[in-house]
């Protein structure tokens, strides 16, 4: 059953004002229709999906013209939410390097400063397309899910992970060469994307930002950006990388070698028990560290992790990392910190359509993204607020659950209410009926 915006929740109404400067009073209707439409559609987010799901007199036509033609701006949107999660992080920053100060013990000397990590996560999902082949920014990507290269777009994405808390930041689509000629844009790698994620991003005041990314991104550009920032930077590598092994029987005292003779060298007792951090099932690792230099990289920390030393050393990763000052569990720390763009994919494909518009041109879809991660900031405070009250993990799909919850109940009070009021009976059925 459709919900009036009039029942529209306390903190969602509160959420959807921060963005008041982005649209004029029609888009911010649709603003809210779209919102609205995310936390509470069943079946699939195309606009007749969206729509359905509130009761208010807007044509489809409108809400396509919303996403392919309205003047807003996609970047204005994102910039907004960011300025709002870094309003609400701060003080919880603050407190935390408080809380660090107290702990530190009493000795001699400069006190060590206290040190907030936030991490800075950068990937790219394939959204597979099976029909709309008139879709602007189609190409062929290679798809984790089904183990090719499928039609669709690709979206690259970045996520900033601070506290404990999760926002992404502006959803960028990626033209392969061919697809960006075709269409009269200027072509820019996904290396390009991601170089121009970090050199722009503007962490929390009173953080240390550390870039997480895939063996994809290991390149050195990008490393060179996050030094630039002064950023920290851990990245996966391929076994076909070469690092440089100290050996007395050369001429300079060290030679080339690549990754994976390297690991094939390694004996047992080179591995060291750590513990994965997860929310669900924390697991062991056989984990095994070096300092050294990549080619083509800098000196840095290669770690090699293993679920096994029975398994097969080809299911062994690999990864490069700038903290020098790491030991093996913080490696292991911010490692396991990089899953949380998985997480964010694969709820926002689950709980809010990410991949299930039915859109036309780059803007439309750009701009659909842009509003599934506006809803996913909102789930990720809802989230919080839920795990502070009940003192346990919650998900992304438990928060919007509840969200869903909160609309319900306020859709039976102004039944109710309206019905007490002496409401034709006739005149609310013709409302809410989908």
């Amino acid at each position: 059953m459709p919900v009036p915006i009039v029942c529209l929740d306390a903190r969602l109404r509160q959420f959807a004002l921060t963005f008041r400067r982005c649209f004029n009073r029609p888009q911010m209707q649709y603003f809210v229709i779209v919102l609205l439409g995310l936390m509470l559609c069943q079946e699939h987010r195309t606009l007749t999906g969206l729509q359905r799901q509130v009761a208010e007199q807007t044509s489809l036509s409108g809400l396509s013209r919303f996403f392919s033609d309205a003047p807003w701006s996609a970047e204005s949107v994102a910039e907004t939410w960011l300025a709002y999660f870094r309003t609400q992080l701060e003080p919880l920053v603050e407190a935390e390097r408080q809380r660090q100060r107290q702990r530190r013990p009493k000795k001699r000397g400069r006190p060590t400063p206290p040190i907030v990590t936030g991490y800075l996560i950068g990937d790219d999902s394939t959204q597979h397309k099976r029909t709309g082949r008139q879709m602007a920014g189609l190409g062929r990507h290679h798809s984790t899910t089904e183990g090719k290269r499928v039609v669709g777009h690709s979206l690259v994405q970045g996520l900033y992970v601070l506290l404990g808390r999760r926002c992404p930041l502006a959803p960028q689509l990626y033209r392969q060469r061919t697809t960006a000629e075709a269409e009269g844009v200027t072509f820019q790698s996904k290396i390009d994307l991601m170089e121009a994620l970090i050199l722009s991003f503007e962490p929390v005041v009173g953080t240390q930002t550390h870039v997480l990314l895939d063996s994809w991104y290991a390149a050195k550009r990008l490393w060179q950006a996050a030094r630039q920032r002064g950023f920290l930077i851990t990245t996966g590598l391929k076994v076909n990388r070469a690092l440089r092994i100290d050996d007395p029987t050369t001429a300079q005292g060290w030679r080339w070698q690549k990754l994976s003779d390297y690991a094939a060298s390694l004996k047992a007792e080179d591995y060291s028990v750590q513990t994965w951090p997860s929310q669900t099932e924390p697991r062991t690792v056989h984990v095994h560290t070096l300092q050294t230099r990549v080619r083509k990289l800098y000196r840095c920390q290669i770690i090699i992790v293993r679920e096994s030393l029975d398994a097969p050393l080809s299911e062994a990763r690999y990864f490069a990392s700038s903290d020098l000052a790491a030991d093996r569990a913080q490696l292991v720390a911010h490692l396991a910190a990089r899953w949380d763009v998985e997480t964010l994919f694969a709820d926002t494909k689950e709980e809010l359509g990410l991949d299930q518009y039915q859109l036309m041109s780059a803007t439309a879809i750009v701009r659909f993204w842009t509003l599934v991660m506006a809803a996913y900031v909102f789930l990720d405070e809802e989230r919080a607020r839920l795990r502070e009250e009940r003192q346990c993990h919650v998900t992304i799909g438990e928060a919007r659950r509840e969200v869903q919850r909160h609309h319900r109940r306020r859709l039976i009070d102004w039944l109710s209410h309206q019905l007490a009021a002496g409401g034709a009976r006739d005149a609310l059925y013709r409302r809410l009926a989908a």
